[in-house]
């Protein structure tokens, strides 16, 4: 069997890497090529296109982007005319993935869907295209599945993949260790997403409100470089604040076990801090025009997944103009000074594990694209 795979950015790469390696451990012979990052490669993907430049978000940003996406689209189409795959599986990516959806369908070719358009939350216009589309959409949460299914779509609910992957590798005293964490220290994560606009949007008033913190307790600083991001973008910006933080590399999981708080860009990135019961708080801007757009179109009550799933506020959330420093400092603070406030929201936050329902995710969404390409 081939497989062709389409992922745009660093959360859909691992998703997506996921897949491919259950895959190759079920059906060793299955060949799996597409556009992908550094996890699918490690996971004997055949990336024929790299995404380390795909780190677009916003209308407007989009809109400059135009002739790059209508090239890839074409060297994609190509791709599949040349491959013949027997399945696409489109992960995540819905503003260009949805497209390609459509090319592989007037090429015959059927498609999976694994991280599906939010239909839920806005732009309801796009379940007709994945119902015209989209063979198969592997759901990730039961509201999902349901929005999905009114809707005509062929859907199968199956879980969440974080509810799986999501663990640490090491006991806390090796992570200690491996990260050179200090125990007289608070540790905090500063996590400012996977795209270069989201970096230079949020990177800077995250360190603003990193030096703020170290004025109120003794803290030590961690930064985990999303692939998607060059390693001097970050030192740059870091070098800029004159503050020390330390970028690490891999084992996640392990560094957030060990920290005691967390500010992140909106994303994967709170559900999996929820996860790992690291009290966080989200911060999001976006360029004018597509926040303005967005209040029209939005129509959830949160933006962060733990709080759309728990329908309240766990993880505390700060958007648009209330993306400051003195606001991110104000929520942390008591996180780190008074052990009450930070066990409050991990009792929270404890709630999101339960909700996400069993494990095994990854393994039905293989089993599902398999099933799919052998039809």
């Amino acid at each position: 069997m081939k497989i062709m795979m389409s992922a745009g950015e660093a959360s859909g790469d691992m998703h997506a890497a996921a897949v491919a390696a259950e895959i190759k451990k079920l059906y060793p012979g299955t060949d799996i090529f597409g556009m992908g990052g550094a996890d699918m490669r490690r996971s004997g993907v055949r990336i024929i296109y790299d995404i380390e430049n795909l780190g677009i978000i916003g209308l407007v940003e989009v809109i400059k982007h135009l002739p790059l996406f209508f090239k890839l689209r074409s060297f994609l189409k190509e791709a599949m005319l040349r491959e013949k795959p027997d399945v696409l599986v489109c992960v995540d990516y819905p503003g260009f993935n949805m497209k390609l959806a459509h090319v592989a369908k007037e090429l015959g070719i059927p498609v999976v869907y694994y991280i599906a358009p939010t239909i839920w939350a806005w732009n309801k216009g796009r379940a007709k295209n994945i119902v015209r589309d989209v063979e198969q959409v592997a759901s990730i949460f039961p509201f999902e599945a349901d929005a999905y299914r009114k809707a005509g779509a062929h859907v199968t609910f199956v879980g969440h993949p974080l509810a799986d992957t999501v663990k640490p590798s090491m006991t806390k005293e090796k992570a200690m260790a491996y990260f050179h964490g200090d125990p007289n220290k608070k540790r905090i994560l500063l996590m400012p997403g996977s795209r270069k606009n989201e970096v230079a949007g949020l990177l800077p008033v995250m360190l603003e409100a990193a030096r703020q913190l170290a004025q109120k307790a003794d803290c030590q600083f961690f930064i985990p470089r999303a692939s998607t991001i060059p390693m001097e973008m970050l030192s740059s910006f870091i070098g800029a604040s004159e503050l020390s933080v330390e970028i690490t590399e891999g084992r996640q999981y392990d560094l957030m076990q060990i920290c005691d708080a967390c500010v992140a860009s909106s994303g994967t990135a709170t559900l999996e801090t929820a996860l790992m019961e690291l009290p966080t708080v989200l911060i999001y801007r976006l360029a004018p025009v597509t926040w303005m757009l967005a209040k029209l179109l939005v129509h959830v009550k949160y933006a962060g997944l733990p709080n759309l799933l728990l329908d309240r506020e766990v993880t505390p959330e700060l958007l648009q103009d209330a993306v400051t420093a003195e606001n991110i400092s104000r929520i942390v603070t008591p996180w780190l000074i008074q052990p009450a406030a930070r066990e409050k929201n991990v009792e929270g936050i404890r709630e999101v594990r339960k909700a996400l329902g069993g494990g095994g995710a990854v393994h039905r969404v293989a089993e599902l694209i398999v099933r799919t390409g052998k039809k």
